[in-house]
């Protein structure tokens, strides 16, 4: 048997100010304090899309659009996720610019109709994910 005791699950937290300190000085590592923004110097426009590219992602993944997209298939949590994606759209309209907007619709567009497509029984017209904020969506 040795002596030695087993290492810590967990760095002690009072050597961590000291081991950071190192490591930011070491040549070639990455500064990350300078690489990291604050949350106040985000533009909202840019907080809105990056919501909104999340919302479609993971809509994308529940629809079964990626890949081995069976086994992540759930279109309940979609349809939620498209509801969710749609209302941030509609009420940051007048907020976000056309130019940020335009692409934002297109992806709502294509993931309602991909909606419609992977469900076995399709809504109604103006009754899918969404669709009480952009209106009835046909292919």
């Amino acid at each position: 048997m040795s002596d030695t005791s087993p290492a810590a699950p967990f760095p002690d937290p009072s050597a961590a100010p000291a081991a950071s300190a190192s490591a930011a000085s070491t040549p070639g590592s990455p500064d990350f304090d300078a690489m990291t923004r604050d949350i106040a110097d985000v533009p909202a426009v840019e907080v809105i899309t990056t919501v909104a590219v999340h919302l479609m992602s993971a809509a994308a993944v529940n629809l079964g659009l990626a890949e081995e997209g069976e086994a992540h298939k759930d279109l309940d949590e979609a349809r939620k996720l498209i509801q969710a994606l749609a209302g941030l759209l509609d009420a940051s309209a007048t907020e976000v610019s056309s130019f940020h907007a335009a692409p934002l619709r297109d992806g709502l567009k294509s993931l309602q109709l991909a909606f419609r497509e992977a469900s076995v029984v399709p809504d109604e017209p103006g009754q899918g994910p969404g669709e009480k904020y952009t209106g009835p969506v046909f292919g």
